[in-house]
């Protein structure tokens, strides 16, 4: 653009070092999200193939946390729910649909954190 010539293989180098970096300095600058969450999954198609989209948002429609993966199962729900517990908090409430693998992966967490207050 500006008369630099740079080989796609540099640019490559540069996303893998560099998008872990800016992935921190993002998520430090995220506003903090309320204790309600919706959480929902859809069916997308990414490069061709289709992936379960997860997602939670507070009750001010703020994004808690996004997850993509090939399966919806109770193991993929639980990654889900440990990844947005751990950057945001434990929410006091959790509103889902009649998924039942989100409601066994809630109960995994409800019963571990059960277990931890004993």
């Amino acid at each position: 653009e500006r008369g630099v010539a740079v080989d796609h293989a540099t640019v490559h180098r540069w996303v893998i070092k560099l998008l872990p970096i800016m992935e921190t300095a993002f998520r430090k600058r995220k506003l903090p999200v309320g204790s309600s969450w919706r959480v929902d999954e859809t069916y997308i198609k990414v490069k061709g193939h289709w992936k379960y989209l997860y997602r939670a948002v507070d009750k001010a429609g703020h994004t808690v946390d996004f997850l993509l993966c090939a399966h919806r199962n109770q193991a993929a729900a639980l990654r889900f729910f440990e990844k947005a517990i751990a950057e945001n908090g434990l929410p006091e409430k959790v509103t889902i649909d009649k998924s039942g693998a989100n409601f066994a992966a809630l109960e995994a967490i409800h019963a571990r954190e059960e277990e931890q207050i004993q």
